[in-house]
This record gives structure tokens, C-alpha cells and sequence, in this order.
């Protein structure tokens, strides 16, 4: 039986993750437990296009993964006993990824290799689709990667959720790491697929797991109100063909209401505990258009304020593009472009800023100009649902 390789990547993706997580738990190593997770994924890479992908895709690696230990550890008889007790478990603990996740997060690692190890490691991204989210060369995410896994294993970095005066120095990474995933499961980097849903869900279950383990942590429940603010809205995201669409031109009635709501309580519970960071303020961001009952009724003027704060809190290029797209609903697209052209050199390589110059362009009757931004928009872009909506500006310009 020969199974497709997008979908054979898929199945191999969605285990390998949970699968080091799990092994690391129960080894409490985690450079072994990468060991046998790399073997099992070989192994299955082999002999799933030949044989089919299992019924159990997760026991079928596990157990592939631990006769592979066992051969090692034949020649290291002090372990032999305690790999030789593993069992597959009934069901995944329900912190195992989040140990992994601080594991990871730990601060003798530079911030940009915790962030890159824990996205490739717990959660199956490519370097290629980290290099996207961070905007560098996927080499330089390659030899991030190979040095923190060196390092967690010279330094014996300890696989556990740390203690509560541990935590402020871990946490910012971890919301960061859970963040980044999500981004590449709305709008993915690169691939076939515009979005991917089961990276969404991953990290919806992960900042949903963070707030149950850390319930007074305002920047958790921003977080999670904000990846739940999203989801609610996925199913007008995309039309039949895969199309982006834009969101003027969303049917609302396909969003799902509650879930906005209860967002919106999420919200309100992390600003009660009187610490106010970026997560909360980009929940609440989307929380005006979310409740608006249509786009001509968004308060645009307190979206602009938000985002004042924001660039207070955590300044970046990227938030200042997004709020001059939200100031052309408020002074017009020249304002709105002068903010946008300031932006030019540091996110050359963005293509959103192209995109979004394009459109105030074409609002300004540069048509020209227009069409020269929309080109560099596409040829920065792989998703093709950004790439099919670009094509279709540049045949109607």
C-alpha cells in the first residue's frame, strides 16, 4: 500500500512530538529520549510507504522507540531495568509537553534557541517553518537547535515545570514559543496548506493546559483568550476554494459567538489581576473586531489606542505596521502609508508590509506602484492563500 508523503509527514508530525514528551517523562533524559524519537521516526519514514501507516501510529513509534533503547541499553546493563518497566500509558499526562515545554525554556539557553528548540522539538515544526517566523536563515535555526540540545544535556537542565520563584524568567519564553506556534497554524509559511489546524489546536491546548497549571498568570489567560478569539472566527476565514477572506467581507454569522464571549470573560479575568502585558492587549485588539457586530461598526479609535499601549509595553516593527492598517480606518490611507513607508527597510522581508502598501496605493490611485508592491508581496510569500489573493489583485489592477 503506498501511502502519500504529505500525508505520511503529516501522521509522522502530529506523533513525534507527543512522543518526545513522553519519552522524557519517563527516562527523564531528554538527549536519549531525542535519540529514540529520531530512530523511531527513520524507522517509520522506511517501512510506512511500504506497509501503510498503523492503526496506532503513536504505540507503533513507542514501541519502536523502546526496543531501540532496550538494544542500546543491552550494552549499558545499569539501565536496563528501568527502560525495560516502560509501558505504553493508557493516555498522555496532560503536563508531559508542558515539563518538555520549561525544559526547554530553561534560561541557561539563549532566548532565541528556546524558542526555536521548543518549536522543533514538542511541536514539529520545520527549521524552514521557524526561519519564517523569526525572519532569519534557516541554517542559523539549524545550529540554534544542535547547540541547545548540546547544552540541556552538558548542563543535566532538569525536565520539570519550575517552582513558583523559578517561573517569571521561563514563562515569557514559553507564552512566546506557544505564540509562534499558533501563528504558523493560522497563516502557515510554508507548505501546500494555507492554515493548519492541528498546529491551532496544539497550542490552544497548550495555553489551555498553562492556565489551568498557572490560573493567576494574566499574560497565560491573554494569551489563551487571544488563540481562542482567533479559532472562533477560522470557519469564515477561508471560502470554498481556499481563498483568503478579507475580513470586511466575512459572514459573521459563521463565527462562533459563545466562544467570543467567553474569550471576553478571559480577558476581563486577567485584567482584574492588575497586570496588564502585550498578550492581554492583542486579545483585547481582537476583541474589537470580534465583537463589533460588522466591520463598518469597529471601533477603530480604541484599536488605535490599544496598540499605543502595545508599542509601549513591547515595541516592534511589526505591531507598528499593524496599527497604521488600523489608523487608515481613521485619518485615511496617506497617514497611513507614511507609516508604512517608515517601516520599509525593517521589514523588507515581511510580506505583509508589500501587501498592505499595495492596498493603500491602490486606495490612492498609484495603480503603478501598486502593482510593483503586490509582485514583492508575492514573491515573499509560499502560503498559498496569500499567494492566490495577491494573483488575483495583480490580474484586476
Amino acid at each position: 500500500m503506498t501511502v502519500p508523503q504529505d500525508e505520511l509527514a503529516r501522521v509522522v508530525r502530529d506523533h513525534a512530538g507527543r512522543l518526545a514528551a513522553t519519552l522524557t517523562h519517563l527516562l527523564g533524559d531528554f538527549s536519549a529520549a531525542e535519540d529514540l524519537v529520531q530512530d523511531a521516526v527513520e524507522a517509520a519514514l522506511r517501512r510506512w510507504p511500504v506497509e501503510g501507516v498503523p492503526d496506532r501510529p503513536d504505540a507503533w513509534l513507542f514501541t519502536v522507540a523502546r526496543n531501540r533503547g532496550l538494544d542500546v541499553l543491552r550494552r549499558r546493563a545499569r539501565h536496563r531495568e528501568k527502560l525495560a518497566q516502560l509501558r505504553w500509558p493508557v493516555r498522555e499526562e496532560p503536563d508531559d509537553r508542558l515539563r518538555l515545554l520549561f525544559t526547554c525554556c530553561h534560561p541557561a539557553l539563549p532566548r532565541h534557541a528556546q524558542v526555536a528548540l521548543t518549536l522543533r522539538t514538542i511541536c514539529g515544526l520545520t527549521t524552514a517553518q521557524i526561519a519564517a517566523a523569526f525572519l532569519v536563515p534557516e541554517a542559523t535555526v539549524a545550529q540554534r537547535i544542535t547547540r541547545a540540545k548540546r547544552k540541556i544535556t552538558d548542563a543535566g537542565i532538569p525536565y520539570r515545570v519550575p517552582s513558583d520563584a523559578e517561573l517569571p524568567e521561563r514563562l515569557n519564553e514559553v507564552l512566546t514559543v506557544v505564540y509562534l506556534l499558533y501563528n504558523e497554524g493560522y497563516l502557515s509559511s510554508t507548505g501546500d496548506s494555507a492554515c493548519s489546524r492541528r498546529l491551532a489546536e496544539d497550542a490552544e491546548w497548550l495555553a489551555t493546559s498553562l492556565a489551568w497549571t498557572l490560573p493567576r498568570e494574566p499574560e497565560v489567560l491573554g494569551l489563551l483568550a487571544l488563540i481562542r478569539l482567533h479559532q472562533a472566527r477560522a470557519a469564515a476565514r477561508f471560502d470554498g476554494s481556499g481563498r483568503i477572506v478579507p475580513l470586511p467581507e466575512q459572514d459573521r454569522s459563521r463565527w462562533d459567538h459563545a466562544a467570543i464571549a467567553g474569550a471576553g470573560r478571559l480577558i476581563a479575568r486577567a485584567a482584574a489581576l492588575g497586570r496588564p502585558g502585550p498578550y492581554q492587549l492583542q486579545a483585547a485588539i481582537v476583541a474589537c473586531h470580534a465583537e463589533a457586530p460588522g466591520f463598518a461598526d469597529t471601533d477603530w479609535a480604541q484599536i488605535v489606542v490599544l496598540y499605543d499601549m502595545l508599542l509601549t509595553l513591547a515595541p516592534s516593527p511589526v505591531t507598528r505596521l499593524q496599527r497604521a492598517i488600523a489608523l487608515r480606518h481613521l485619518a485615511g490611507p496617506a497617514a497611513a502609508l507614511e507609516e508604512v513607508s517608515a517601516l520599509a527597510d525593517q521589514l523588507d522581508r515581511y510580506p505583509l508590509l508589500h501587501a498592505t502598501r499595495a492596498e493603500l496605493l491602490r486606495a490612492l490611485g498609484a495603480a503603478d506602484e501598486a502593482r510593483e508592491a503586490d509582485r514583492r508581496a508575492l514573491d515573499l510569500t509560499a502560503n498559498p492563500a496569500q499567494r492566490a489573493l495577491l494573483e488575483e489583485r495583480l490580474g484586476g489592477v
